[in-house]
């Protein structure tokens, strides 16, 4: 038990008196001030006032850890933001962060502060004068600089139903921007034309933000459809597309083409003179089967297909000398 614990001891206290010999380093890299409770394993005996404690060379040695912070869940560090953060906050809000990226990544580079009494009023006073100063001494937030960009990439499409007359008015368009872009946007925030919106067409509604910046947005007024029937058109669309695309890649495959050899060499055979002896080879030949390309493209002259079609037609008569019993008849 005695060398256990000595040697458990000894750890601790290497561990604690690790010193780095880097000169440069960042606070992340300073060796962690972990807290470890030990307590001897057996009571020292209380001593006379005025005189040291009488401790055993052996048992008095002996410790055992009561609690060791070094696996302990880290707290978070809490600061202030000085300027708009990317995935933080904006000036003036207050954060949770670990030790490490406070102390090397906002406090470093000045972007946040520490929350002490001083920095919490200042920017108090500083969100106060944000809701109730002029508008020329307010700053847009940063969820408020990023509304101002989506709201200027969009185009509202307000639907209608046409069968009803009725004037379209604040409270629809916030309904329909609500439920179109997931922006809420209060009804003293926006801004339509003088001119009352009844028929369809093109029009324009205006939205500030924060009461310091004003987008544009064109709006158009488009008849009410039915979510069934605007699923219909989508399918028939696609339906027409892939039409199209099929019809497309169709037209796209080439036609067979016949070398320009293959066509000379049955135009050289289709003008060769054919002697008489071989006419009946010829007639055999004319029965083999030959494809309808090259037969289309074969030019042949009028005199030798006539005189093949003379020859198919019409078979020579050979000349066969009489017997002697013919001879004998005749007599």
């Amino acid at each position: 038990m005695w060398n256990s614990s000595r040697h458990v001891l000894q750890d601790l206290v290497r561990e604690f008196t690790k010193v780095t010999h880097s000169s440069v380093q960042c606070f992340s890299q300073t060796s962690c001030k972990n807290t470890v409770v030990v307590e001897r394993w057996w009571q020292v005996p209380l001593s006379k006032e005025g005189r040291p404690p009488r401790l055993h060379p052996r048992r008095h040695q002996v410790y055992k850890v009561v609690e060791d912070t070094t696996h302990a869940p880290k707290e978070k560090m809490e600061l202030i933001l000085t300027q708009t953060v990317p995935k933080y906050g904006g000036r003036g809000d207050p954060v949770f962060v670990k030790k490490s990226v406070g102390r090397n990544k906002l406090l470093a580079k000045g972007l946040a502060v520490y929350p002490s009494p001083e920095n919490k009023e200042m920017f108090a006073e500083e969100l106060r004068l944000l809701h109730e100063g002029k508008p020329e001494e307010r700053t847009q937030t940063r969820t408020g600089q990023l509304t101002v960009e989506i709201l200027k990439r969009i185009e509202l499409k307000v639907e209608k139903v046409t069968s009803i007359d009725y004037d379209i008015t604040k409270e629809i368009v916030c309904r329909q921007i609500l439920r179109k872009r997931g922006i809420f946007v209060p009804p003293h925030a926006l801004r339509l034309s003088e001119e009352p919106i009844k028929d369809l067409g093109d029009y324009w509604c205006e939205v500030t933000v924060n009461g310091i910046d004003t987008v544009r947005i064109p709006m158009s007024l488009v008849p009410f459809e039915h979510p069934r029937e605007r699923r219909v058109k989508q399918d028939q669309q696609e339906e027409a597309l892939g039409a199209e695309a099929a019809i497309s890649e169709s037209a796209a495959v080439p036609e067979a083409v016949v070398p320009d050899v293959a066509i000379s060499e049955s135009a050289a055979v289709s003008q060769a003179v054919v002697p008489d002896v071989a006419i009946s080879g010829c007639a055999a030949v004319s029965e083999a089967v030959v494809p309808d390309a090259a037969i289309s493209e074969v030019v042949v002259p009028a005199e030798t297909a006539s005189t093949t079609q003379g020859v198919a037609s019409t078979p020579e008569k050979v000349a066969v000398p009489p017997t002697e019993n013919q001879k004998k008849g005749k007599d």
